[in-house]
């Protein structure tokens, strides 16, 4: 026979996913592809970068086949995929206390020789903190800012591409 706080409980978490299913919420890996982009090459001047790796596994992890010499293949051209980074701000000594580091892509997808997605810049930016003391630990702290920003720009460029 249920309890009071078995019957409570699954009220709670019908009342839940109801309002998870209705406020539009999706998983992030979510994105449906055009069929456009069902089978596609990945152009890029520099293919070992964070964000051609992340776009490469994202668009693997959505169903498209990637590389593929199939008539009709979508090409996504990666123009430009750079970070850059400047200082903010600068202590009494003139060392520097902080940073903006930024990651900058320019993206343009053609098919069949039509221009699907004309040439687009995104560019995101972060900021951090700076010491001397601890080289070690901030060289790291920007390497993982550097691959969180390319993950942002995948997001953000997989959800353009849905709406393609």
């Amino acid at each position: 026979m249920p309890t009071l706080a078995g019957i409570a409980r699954a009220a709670a978490l019908l009342v839940a996913g109801l309002a998870l299913g209705g406020c539009g919420f999706h998983l992030e890996a979510s994105n449906t592809l055009p069929r456009s982009l069902a089978s596609a090459r990945v152009e890029a001047i520099d293919t070992q970068s964070d964000f051609c790796h992340g776009l490469r596994a994202a668009l693997l992890s959505n169903g498209t086949r990637l590389d593929a010499e199939v008539a009709g293949a979508a090409t996504i051209r990666i123009l430009e995929d750079s970070t850059s980074e400047r200082v903010l701000s600068v202590s009494g000594f003139n060392i520097p206390t902080a940073f903006e580091l930024s990651y900058h892509v320019r993206v343009a997808v053609e098919s069949q020789g039509r221009e699907l997605m004309a040439p687009e810049d995104h560019t995101l930016t972060r900021e951090y903190s700076f010491d001397q003391r601890a080289l070690l630990a901030k060289e790291r702290e920007r390497e993982v800012l550097t691959q969180a920003l390319a993950d942002d720009l995948v997001a953000l460029l997989m959800r353009r591409f849905a709406a393609l």
